[in-house]
């Protein structure tokens, strides 16, 4: 049961990553009226991820865990996509969102993998 438990602790534990890399991110950016936008998005969209994954992880039966689950994977896709569309005039900045895009397409593949084994 512990090897369970770290696992979910351990994407607990990346999940936060993410949305405190993201929030480190754009507190970088320039601020135009687009990427402001994007920015909001972006950091709701990313917090969410994690935050769903807690409320998988305290679900009462298997099938509110599946939707949590596809609710996880529904918000990386959206963090991914709102990432996109933010505007980068930096290298520097442009390497990070390039490795916040590949986190959110990790995690998207992560959460789809679980919903796959849900389903089957």
């Amino acid at each position: 049961m512990a090897d369970t438990e770290d696992k979910h602790y351990d994407l607990e534990g990346r999940t936060l990553k993410f949305a405190r890399d993201v929030i480190k991110f754009t507190d970088a950016l320039q601020r135009t009226i687009a990427n402001v936008e994007m920015m909001k998005q972006v950091i709701r969209s990313s917090g969410s991820v994690g935050a769903n994954y807690i409320e998988a992880n305290e679900s009462l039966s298997k099938k509110d865990f599946a939707m949590r689950i596809k609710i996880c994977r529904k918000e990386a896709k959206e963090s991914r996509y709102w990432l996109n569309l933010v505007q980068v005039n930096d290298e520097n900045l442009e390497m990070q969102k390039s490795l916040l895009v590949k986190e959110a397409t990790e995690l998207t593949k992560i959460f789809g993998a679980i919903v796959e084994k849900c389903d089957s």
